[in-house]
């Protein structure tokens, strides 16, 4: 059996931070509203465990996205980033497209750390909104 893999990154704010990276992977924010409203009817999960917003329903404390590529699965966690990631993305755009990616990605939110070309192509680092660290190259 072949693992199928996702990303789980840790957030404060697991909402906002699910639509950063889906806007920044071409991404759709899943709508969990069908297993939120089942499990709220079975008893399972309480209301304040549920964030509503118009018509969706969704876990309070977990989100997701998915694309083309691996499920991108954000989880609140009580404490803020400390240190630097173990382990971080890459973004691979090409160089013509490095600028352009880079400048949209700080639109949605992200800040950049540096530019390095030390191991090769200019390679930019950001941090995403909850400070975690990725590459764009």
């Amino acid at each position: 059996m072949t693992p199928t893999l996702q990303i789980v990154l840790d957030a404060t704010d697991p909402h906002a931070l699910v639509r950063f990276w889906a806007a920044a992977l071409g991404y759709e924010v899943e709508d969990h509203t069908d297993v939120v409203t089942g499990l709220l009817a079975a008893g399972h999960l309480s209301d304040d465990e549920v964030l509503r917003d118009g018509d969706r329903a969704s876990f309070r404390d977990v989100a997701a996205c998915r694309g083309d590529g691996p499920r991108v699965f954000v989880q609140r966690v009580p404490e803020p980033k400390t240190a630097k990631n173990r382990v971080h993305l890459d973004l691979q755009v090409g160089a013509e497209d490095a600028p352009a990616e880079v400048q949209r990605l700080v639109g949605l939110g992200a800040e950049v750390a540096w530019v390095t070309s030390d191991r090769g192509p200019v390679t930019t680092t950001l941090h995403d909104p909850e400070g975690n660290e990725f590459c764009v190259s």
